[in-house]
């Protein structure tokens, strides 16, 4: 077997893979190192205010990101700078906006007597404010499928906050206010460096126009309820099981919830660049190219989710020992991620009906489609507890708003383009045979 060369190595969906492998390995050290290292109280203050932040940016990303990629990728430069512009704009207003209400509360900080509070409404602004820049070039970065300076990008901001937190470890200097102080430099540096390699484009702020502002906004406003509500239906089942069995099930639940992330990262992957492909496609009015794609990767991930999930169901007891230990041995845990990774498999399929809405203008029949799910959701996953009295009820309910979301897209999709179940599975199987063939020329198993 030969050395493959490095240019098989050099496409999108491998340098995708590559930074949010990269990204999930920093997250948990970092996770590690500040739970071995600040008091509990203070690690909840943190997590608090990253899902405070996290849901405050999910307005603004959710509000320009699809938008941002549909409209810039694969247009005119002309076209491309009013659209980066306009998003500048936007990004902006959003940031500012959400800065104010944060300034609203200070006035009543007095009245606040837990610090860990304190902390968060002084920070949560300004560090709101300090990620546009980043996160307005990532976008851009995704529209024009350059996953080689999002990676380095990414590593700057992840590998300058891991790398300072360690030495404030070593010096004993790990206080929840120097957390947030190195986050908030680390997302400074990130956005200077973004500016000074002109990644940015914040020149073109510029060449913004009104009616571009309003289609985009017009746009956003659908993705941003989508993104919202996909989060709400994220965090539902802890709600609902909080709520009739306690916080003990939750854990239980939340492990092999936590576990998925396995096939987050191939999701995340290849809808990011399956989604700028998609774009391209669109904006020169290729709709077969559009449904070729969607149809390319959702086959794709769906027959490679059919082996890793055969393997997850005989190897489930010891994914859930390795990652929580002896404690949750023997709980409902192991059946609960053989229930998920059975699941898995449609994941594709549905994630893809989404995003193709998206990109054929359709974001208001996705956002549609995400309110049925959480409809579905909180249903049965109560009626599923109150019947069985036990997590499993939220389980064996888990698969009915995948199966209600799937189809909706489904029925909606088959009016725009030529989409059939059939077909994206005979599209994923011919593309992943050309892909394994290449990919056993390359390493030298064949020839040409």
């Amino acid at each position: 077997m030969r050395i493959p060369k490095l240019a098989y190595f050099n496409n999108k969906h491998f340098l995708a893979l590559i930074g949010n492998v990269v990204i999930a390995l920093v997250s948990v050290l970092t996770m590690s190192l500040l739970l071995r290292t600040m008091t509990k109280t203070d690690v909840g203050v943190w997590f608090l205010f990253l899902s405070v932040y996290g849901l405050a940016d999910a307005v603004r990303y959710g509000f320009l990101t699809t938008g941002t990629v549909k409209f810039y990728a694969g247009s005119p430069p002309e076209r491309a700078n009013e659209v980066a512009g306009s998003v500048w704009v936007l990004a902006i207003s959003v940031s500012l906006v959400l800065m104010a209400a944060n300034l609203c509360l200070f006035p009543f900080m007095g009245m606040i007597k837990s610090e860990g509070t304190i902390l968060i409404i002084k920070w949560f602004g300004i560090t709101m404010l300090s990620s546009v820049v980043f996160n307005v070039t990532f976008w851009i970065l995704f529209a024009k499928e350059d996953y080689v300076t999002i990676l380095l990008l990414r590593s700057i901001n992840s590998g300058a906050m891991i790398v300072i937190l360690a030495i404030m470890a070593y010096f004993k200097k790990e206080t929840l206010e120097n957390v947030l102080i190195v986050n908030f430099l680390t997302n400074v540096l990130t956005s200077i460096v973004c500016i000074v390699l002109g990644h940015s484009k914040l020149e073109t702020i510029v060449k913004r126009s009104r009616a571009c502002i309003i289609e985009l906004a017009q746009f956003g406003k659908y993705s941003m309820a989508t993104n919202l509500t996909s989060n709400i239906l994220g965090n539902a089942n802890n709600f609902i099981i909080t709520f009739m069995l306690g916080l003990p099930a939750v854990a239980v639940f939340s492990i092999p919830a936590k576990l998925m992330e396995i096939v987050e990262i191939l999701l995340r992957t290849f809808v990011g660049t399956g989604m700028s492909g998609m774009a391209i496609a669109h904006n020169k009015g290729d709709m077969d190219g559009v449904t070729y794609i969607s149809k390319k990767y959702a086959g794709m991930l769906t027959l490679l989710f059919i082996p890793i999930a055969i393997g997850g169901f005989f190897f489930a007891d010891l994914a859930i020992w390795l990652l929580a230990g002896n404690k949750y041995a023997g709980t409902e845990a192991a059946n609960i991620f053989r229930i998920l990774l059975v699941m898995a498999i449609f994941y594709p399929i549905d994630r893809f009906n989404g995003v193709t809405l998206d990109i054929i203008h359709q974001p208001q029949v996705n956002f549609y489609k995400v309110i049925v799910m959480v409809t579905v959701n909180v249903v049965t996953t109560s009626l599923g507890i109150y019947l069985l009295k036990d997590v499993y009820g939220a389980a064996l309910a888990a698969p009915f708003p995948l199966i209600a979301g799937l189809l909706f897209g489904y029925y909606y999709l088959k009016k725009h383009i030529t989409y059939s179940f059939k077909g994206i599975i005979v599209t994923g199987y011919t593309e992943a045979k050309l892909l394994i063939a290449k990919g056993m020329v390359n390493f030298g198993l064949t020839k040409i």
